[in-house]
């Protein structure tokens, strides 16, 4: 399959929402989804590339900055989605792959991501790409 890798660009944005929702079950509005992005494109701090076959986006990974006090400037995957019906045809490790270039290129020391406990695909796929799981950890929200 011949797909391309291109940064992400606002007319993409009802596709995102898509792959959000579709992929990652994710339920968040569009216009939500529309501001968000024009936002994060704007960002010096985020990065965000999608894959398209034909000229349509089937897939899409997003990563920003990620810094702490105590380890080396890294880049967190945000999130990360191919559309079923194109997964596991290279489209998800080459856009891991351009997101580690952009890393490497702004002086990241690596790349991070969490993943659901239940996403056990997504674990594998992470794994075949060079990943190790660090530690098993809780997530805590606070929506005010």
């Amino acid at each position: 399959m011949d797909f391309q890798i291109r940064e992400c660009k606002m007319e993409d944005a009802s596709a995102v929402h898509n792959l959000n929702s579709a992929e990652l079950g994710y339920e968040y509005a569009i216009d939500s989804t529309k501001a968000k992005l024009k936002c994060l494109l704007k960002s010096k701090k985020d990065q965000i590339f999608v894959a398209t076959v034909d000229g349509v986006v089937v897939g899409y990974v997003h990563a920003c900055d990620y810094d702490l006090i105590y380890a080396p400037h890294l880049k967190n995957i945000m999130g990360i989605a191919v559309l079923s019906e194109y997964k596991q045809q290279g489209i998800g490790k080459a856009l891991l792959t351009e997101i580690e270039k952009w890393a490497k290129s702004t002086g990241a020391a690596g790349v991070r991501l969490a993943s659901g406990e239940t996403r056990k695909g997504a674990h594998e796929f992470y794994r075949r790409c060079g990943y190790h799981s660090v530690r098993s950890q809780l997530n805590f929200k606070k929506y005010f």
